[in-house]
C-alpha cells in the first residue's frame, strides 16, 4: 500500500508538469500538422514561437509599463487581449513571409523555413535585449508578473477536487485551447470537406486544382493558421510555464521538437494530444530519476527525448503504410503551367 501511495504521489506531481511542458510541443505540432497537410514543411516553427512569445511580451510589457505610470486598475479583458492579439499578429506576419516566399514565388521550403527561424530568434532576442534594457534591469530578463496572473489562472474549484483537479484541471485557458484546437482540427482534417480539400492539396495539387480547388487559397491559409497557433505554444511558454519572465534564448529546441512531433504521431493532431504529453514528460524525466551528484548522468538523462524522436523517427520510416506517410506533396512546389 505505501508503494502504490507513493506512486500514486508521484503521479500527481509528474503529470502535472509533463502538461505543461507538452503544451508548447502541441501548440507548435498542431500548427505544423496543418501546414503539412497543405504540402508545405515550414522549418521556421522555432522561429515562429520565438516571435509569437516575444510580440506577446512587447503588448504585455507596455501595458504594464502603462497600469504602472497611469495608476490605472488592470482591465482583465485587455491584459489577456493585448498579448494574445499582437502574439497572433506577429505570428500571422512570419506565416505570411514564409507563404510568400513558397507559395508565390516558389522557393526552396527548406531554406525559407531555416532563414525564417534564424530570422525569427533574432529578431525575438534584439527586442527581448532592447525591452530588458528599458526597464533598467540589472538580471538579463523580462518578469511581466501582472500579465502572467491573469495567464496562468486555474479552475477556481481544482483545489477541491483532489488528485482529479491537480491532473486534470489545474491548468491555464491556454492549455485547454491548444487541447481543443488540436481536437478541433483533427476532426476538420478528417471529416469536412474543407478538410478533404486540403489533404487534396498537400497530395496533389495539380488533381486539386483540375477540380476546382483554390490551390494557393488552400496553401495560403494552412500556413498562416499553422504559424498562428504555432506562435501560441511561444506566448504560453513565457506567460503560463515561464511565469511571464522572458530571457533571450530561454525557450531552448522545443520549436524542433515539435516538428519531430509531427512525425511521431503520423500527422494526426488528435495523437499529439497524448504524444506533447510523453514527450513533456521525457523533457523533465531527468529531475526524478535520482542521480546523486552525477552530473554527467543526469545530461544522459536529458537526451531521453531526442533518443525517442530518433527511434521513432527510424520507425516510422521503415514502415510502408500509406496512411503512415507524409502527404505527397509535401516539400515540393506547385507550377500550375506544369498541370
Amino acid at each position: 500500500m505505501a508503494f502504490l501511495s507513493s506512486i500514486g504521489a508521484f503521479l500527481v506531481t509528474f503529470i502535472p508538469r509533463a502538461v505543461a511542458q507538452g503544451i508548447p510541443l502541441l501548440f507548435g505540432s498542431t500548427g505544423e500538422t496543418i501546414t503539412e497537410k497543405a504540402g508545405h514543411l515550414n522549418l521556421g516553427i522555432p522561429g515562429i514561437m520565438y516571435v509569437g512569445a516575444i510580440s506577446g511580451v512587447i503588448g504585455a510589457f507596455f501595458y504594464e509599463q502603462y497600469l504602472r505610470l497611469s495608476g490605472a486598475p488592470t482591465n482583465a479583458f485587455l491584459v489577456i487581449f493585448i498579448p494574445l492579439t499582437a502574439c497572433l499578429v506577429g505570428s500571422l506576419l512570419m506565416g505570411l513571409i514564409y507563404s510568400v516566399l513558397t507559395i508565390t514565388f516558389r522557393a526552396n521550403q527548406n531554406v525559407a523555413g531555416l532563414a525564417l527561424t534564424t530570422f525569427g530568434i533574432g529578431f525575438g532576442n534584439f527586442f527581448g535585449g532592447s525591452l530588458i534594457k528599458l526597464t533598467g534591469s540589472e538580471v538579463p530578463n523580462i518578469t511581466l508578473s501582472v500579465t502572467s496572473a491573469y495567464f496562468s489562472k486555474k479552475l477556481p474549484f481544482a483545489a477541491k477536487a483532489g488528485w482529479f483537479g491537480q491532473i486534470f484541471l489545474s491548468y491555464s485557458f491556454l492549455a485547454y485551447a491548444a487541447i481543443i484546437i488540436a481536437f478541433v482540427a483533427a476532426f476538420v482534417l478528417r471529416r469536412t470537406r474543407t478538410g478533404l480539400n486540403l489533404r487534396a492539396v498537400g497530395e496533389n495539387p495539380a488533381t486539386a486544382d483540375a477540380a476546382g480547388i483554390n490551390v494557393n487559397r488552400y496553401k495560403y491559409t494552412a500556413t498562416c493558421l499553422g504559424a498562428m497557433i504555432a506562435g501560441l505554444g511561444g506566448l504560453y511558454y513565457v506567460m503560463d510555464y515561464a511565469c511571464g519572465v522572458w530571457s533571450n534564448d530561454a525557450f531552448g529546441d522545443r520549436g524542433w521538437l515539435a516538428i519531430a512531433l509531427v512525425i511521431f504521431t503520423v500527422w494526426r493532431p488528435n495523437i499529439s494530444v497524448f504524444a506533447s504529453i510523453l514527450f513533456g514528460g521525457l523533457y523533465i524525466l531527468y529531475l526524478y530519476i535520482p542521480a546523486g551528484m552525477n552530473l554527467s548522468l543526469k545530461e544522459l538523462y536529458k537526451m531521453l527525448p531526442y533518443i525517442v524522436t530518433l527511434v521513432v523517427l527510424i520507425i516510422s520510416s521503415m514502415k510502408k503504410k500509406r496512411e503512415n506517410q507524409p502527404p505527397e506533396g509535401l516539400g515540393i512546389p506547385y507550377f500550375r503551367e506544369d498541370r
